[in-house]
């Protein structure tokens, strides 16, 4: 190894430990956030209960059983944060990072069960109109406010890091909404005692809870069915393999993501007939170097073939 050589290599050695100590330093940043704001959380979420309990709120409850989906949705946040980093030994060759999708996907689908219950819940205090006390509903609704305003502050940093932390971001920013929405309630039935707005306003939470579980879970699904990410061109990464010197044809062409971050390619290459002898090695080390610059893939398996080796069908390779 030549002078150069060896100080790009010392290079690229530092470049990849400072990386790695940085993810690791993002992680642990993510896991003690989210400690902190789940005990924040588990205190809000019990005393708003309470609070609709004793005031007659079904609104506030509504926004009770919000907060504790978002203290369930942190928790297990938590713990696919952990196991995702944990020795997955020789059994999971890819590890255990797509543990992390699998509690998002529980997170999405408890949101969704949550809802259902207000529904009901709302529809039965239709039939059965109960007296809501507004001055003990006001001053939790403003407590409950302020807990996910914090939160929200403590996690906005790191919200983008993975599909848990956007998972808990998400729920936490749709329940300071409805915290809002419980304040107002509060307010127009202290002036006018229309019990009605209540309901009116539990139904609104249900929708926002939704709504705000329909991205999750469709990103979770896309990873679990192996389905290609959005931001993603399959064709013109086809095209751009194809535009590395040698290769002559490109088939079996497959993208795929294991979590939310890291995304997975899997090709075959047909080298340039017209050459009477390709640099193999060299078209390897081009394709990942593009593939790396252009669409920051770094999880890669080429196959290079003189001839093709498979026959293809519905774009996959068949012995």
């Amino acid at each position: 190894m030549g002078y150069e050589e060896e100080n790009n290599a010392k290079d690229e050695h530092k470049k990849h430990n400072h990386n790695h100590s940085h993810s690791h330093s993002q992680i642990g940043g993510n896991r003690l956030k989210l400690i902190l704001v789940i005990l924040f959380n588990s205190v809000i979420t019990v005393a708003e209960y309470i609070g609709g309990i004793v005031s007659g709120s079904l609104a506030l409850i509504s926004d009770a059983g919000h907060n504790l989906s978002d203290v369930f949705s942190l928790i297990l946040g938590y713990a696919g944060e952990r196991v995702s980093e944990m020795d997955s030994g020789k059994k999971y060759t890819f590890g255990l990072k797509r543990f992390e999708v699998l509690i998002a996907l529980i997170n999405a689908l408890s949101l969704v069960m949550i809802g259902g219950f207000i529904v009901y819940e709302a529809v039965d205090r239709f039939q059965n109109p109960v007296e809501i006390d507004v001055a003990i509903m006001l001053p939790v609704a403003v407590i409950g406010l302020l807990g996910n305003v914090f939160s929200i502050m403590v996690l906005s940093k790191n919200k983008n890091s993975n599909l848990n932390m956007k998972a808990a971001f998400l729920h936490l920013l749709y329940d300071a909404i409805s915290s809002i929405g419980v304040i107002v309630a509060g307010v127009v039935i202290y002036y006018t005692d229309l019990l009605i707005v209540d309901l009116i306003l539990s139904c609104v939470i249900v929708v926002m809870i939704i709504w705000s579980s329909k991205d999750i879970l469709r990103e979770s699904l896309r990873i679990f069915l192996q389905g290609m990410p959005d931001h993603i061109d399959r064709d013109v990464i086809y095209e751009s393999i194809k535009e590395i010197e040698d290769v002559g044809d490109v088939h079996g062409l497959h993208i795929w993501s294991i979590n939310s971050n890291e995304v997975f390619l899997s090709c075959h290459i047909l080298v340039d007939t017209l050459k009477n002898r390709a640099d193999t090695d060299g078209i390897i080390k081009n394709v990942n170097l593009m593939l790396e610059e252009k669409f920051n893939i770094s999880h890669t398996t080429l196959q290079i073939e003189n001839h093709r080796t498979c026959r293809q069908e519905e774009g996959a390779c068949c012995r």
